[in-house]
């Protein structure tokens, strides 16, 4: 059933292919409107959601200069590198890890979804299996994110008898303190739980030399800039210290000045958003409503699996609810679920189980999902830099995606 009545054309362009997804037409207006038009977000120009895919047969394909067994990692992690299907090193591991490995500070700028979690966990895992009393510690900005880098980790080094415990909100506090008096290499956690067991006297920043801040800018749009200064401060100076983000904002600079020694600067982005998601926007007409709309659209047999944006806890669930009355399979991520809630909702969407997975801005960072087809901005972002992460959940490992945004 395709929908009535919308002010937007649907259009299919081509089926799909080996040239990608199908695309869709959508008659949209594409004029700047003064601010305080669209409320939330009012600063972005609306032209910024709107920009075509580039399905190129012979992309500007890259070629590494290195093979995994090139880099001077141990064998058994080359060994958990091909049996996990990597061929070769994206660009951000191709330039990186030769840098980390050398014991630099570095600051690693890529497009969501090219492999920024393994650039930074092959060289660590090999700085711990070459000095098994090295202690390294991974901030992350949301407890999904540092649940899925211990889960990478875990699957790196399987069987090489280095562990990693993951200290995050939401989760039992007693379980992970007693994991902490346990022997480990790596605490992967949020700032706001680390700071707690630091207080609590589980974790010894001085006895980490070294540090990852993943999603740095991120620390700061969810107020977690004390939090991570307090954890910085507390380590040792001399210690290496690896920034990874997709975008890097003035404070994060500035943080990046303070807290590095001559960081070396690794930058393989092209462009904002990846040149495999295709960008729209719907214009809602007047009389309709963004849900009439969304029905309508997840009724399309090509969005098969879609990741809704929302802006707030309460609206999520709404949405969710709707959903679910239609008979459409759904779950739902935010601030007032508990850990195993949003981990089985995250489990559920990954396995495809449910077709629909609604969420605030807490899964628009770092999370890899695979074959997202749609990323659906029911509201419109805070900033551009949370839409180049929310629509960074599709068009991942050079697959096709498309992201639309609603504009009332």
């Amino acid at each position: 059933m395709r929908p009535n009545g919308l002010l937007f054309i649907y259009m299919m362009r081509r089926s799909f292919n080996r040239r990608g997804p199908k695309k869709y037409l959508f008659q949209s207006s594409r004029r700047s409107r003064s601010a305080g038009s669209f409320g939330f977000g009012s600063r972005i120009d609306p032209a910024k959601f709107i920009n075509k895919a580039i399905y190129e047969e012979e992309d500007e394909s890259f070629v590494s200069k290195h093979q995994f067994h090139d880099f001077k990692i141990d064998r058994r992690l080359v060994s958990a590198i091909a049996n996990k299907g990597y061929k070769a090193p994206t660009p951000i591991q191709d330039q990186i890890i030769d840098h980390i490995i050398d014991g630099l500070d570095v600051v690693g700028i890529a497009n969501t979804g090219t492999g920024k979690t393994a650039a930074f966990l092959l060289p660590l895992s090999n700085k711990i299996l070459q000095n098994p009393r090295e202690q390294i510690l991974i901030v992350a900005p949301t407890r999904e994110l540092a649940i899925q880098i211990d889960q990478e980790f875990k699957s790196l080094t399987r069987g090489m008898g280095i562990f990693s415990v993951c200290c995050v909100g939401g989760a039992g506090l007693g379980r992970q303190m007693s994991e902490l008096r346990r022997n480990y290499n790596v605490i992967i956690g949020t700032p706001g739980r680390l700071k707690d067991l630091v207080g609590r006297r589980m974790i010894h920043l001085s006895r980490f030399n070294t540090v990852v801040l993943d999603e740095a800018d991120r620390m700061f749009d969810m107020g977690f800039v004390n939090d991570t200064r307090f954890i910085l401060n507390g380590m040792p100076v001399d210690r290496q210290t690896l920034f990874f983000s997709a975008t890097v904002s003035n404070d994060i600079e500035r943080m990046i000045g303070e807290f590095t020694h001559n960081a070396l600067r690794i930058s393989v982005r092209s462009r904002d958003t990846s040149k495999n998601v295709e960008q729209d926007v719907i214009k809602i007409e007047p009389g309709k409503t963004k849900l009439e709309v969304l029905n309508n659209l997840l009724n399309q047999e090509e969005f098969n699996k879609v990741l809704i944006f929302g802006r707030t806890k309460r609206g999520v669930e709404k949405i969710s609810r709707n959903l679910i009355g239609k008979g459409f399979k759904v779950e739902s991520i935010h601030g007032n679920k508990n850990n195993n809630q949003r981990q089985r909702a995250l489990g559920m969407f990954k396995d495809n189980r449910v077709q629909v997975l609604v969420a605030t801005d807490i899964a628009a960072r770092g999370l890899d999902i695979a074959d997202v087809s749609h990323v659906i901005n029911y509201d419109i972002p805070a900033t551009y830099e949370d839409y180049i992460h929310r629509i960074g959940r599709t068009g991942r490992w050079n697959k096709r995606g498309m992201a639309l945004t609603f504009l009332d």
